[in-house]
């Protein structure tokens, strides 16, 4: 039965940003989940400076110099069914299905190259001039899950299950698990050399989502006042 109300609230889906540094201009590569997963996992693992004899390395226990790593697992799932209907508006997934959106995922567990490029690195191996090529890192990612929760992670776990295939044999169902790890500000840390900017941008969004934790625990505590006064003997 239509109740007339067509403002429905609009669901937010989350996103993985690449912050390499080619990608910091007007089009930023990010990949939006298709759909939201239904369930994500959180792990959490303080800082220990327990020894191998069980024993404490440091004379407060309680200390914590660090962050604890934070780690997420979930689970994203990708179909062309909808672009397959309408293969006019969407030629991509009509030629080659969720190719495309694997691939973009793949991408951020490859190194970048800082100089020369693969281009330069095939002629080295074909027999052009042989020179050391210069090793790359993978990219800092943002993980994107709404206003409250924008991280900078790097993917540490990736499997993909392809379900359904098109004729010519590309993908056009998958379920994709992706494990990813917090990064801290300390882990952009360098000895004597100055921060990009997407690392300098990664930091401040792990510092804008950790604000917002404080602030949600901080909303807690104010709303069981009462049932704290109630457990207290005095």
């Amino acid at each position: 039965m239509a109740t007339g109300y067509t403002r429905s609230p609009k669901l937010l889906k989350g996103a993985l940003v690449e912050l390499s540094e080619p990608f910091l201009g007007p089009v930023p590569n990010v990949i939006v989940f298709q759909y939201n997963p239904e369930t994500m996992t959180r792990e959490f693992t303080p800082w220990s400076a327990e020894g191998e004899d069980g024993r404490w390395g440091v004379e407060n226990p309680s200390a914590q110099p660090f962050d604890p790593n934070e780690k997420f697992t979930l689970t994203l799932e990708f179909d062309a069914a909808d672009g397959l209907e309408f293969p006019q508006s969407h030629p991509v997934t009509a030629i080659s299905g969720i190719a495309d959106r694997l691939a973009a995922l793949e991408m951020l567990l490859y190194p970048v190259q800082d100089k020369g490029g693969l281009l330069d690195e095939a002629f080295a191996t074909l027999g052009g001039t042989i020179k050391a090529m210069p090793r790359g890192s993978v990219p800092v990612v943002l993980f994107v899950w709404g206003p409250g929760r924008i991280l900078p992670v790097r993917l540490t776990s990736f499997s993909v299950e392809e379900q359904a295939f098109s004729p010519t044999l590309y993908p056009i169902q998958a379920k994709v698990t992706v494990g990813m790890q917090v990064l801290i500000p300390e882990s952009f840390k360098k000895l004597d050399k100055a921060l990009s900017a997407s690392e300098k941008l990664a930091i401040a969004a792990y510092k804008y989502t950790r604000g917002q934790k404080e602030v949600l625990a901080r909303a807690n505590l104010a709303n069981n006042v009462e049932s704290i006064l109630g457990l207290l003997p005095f």
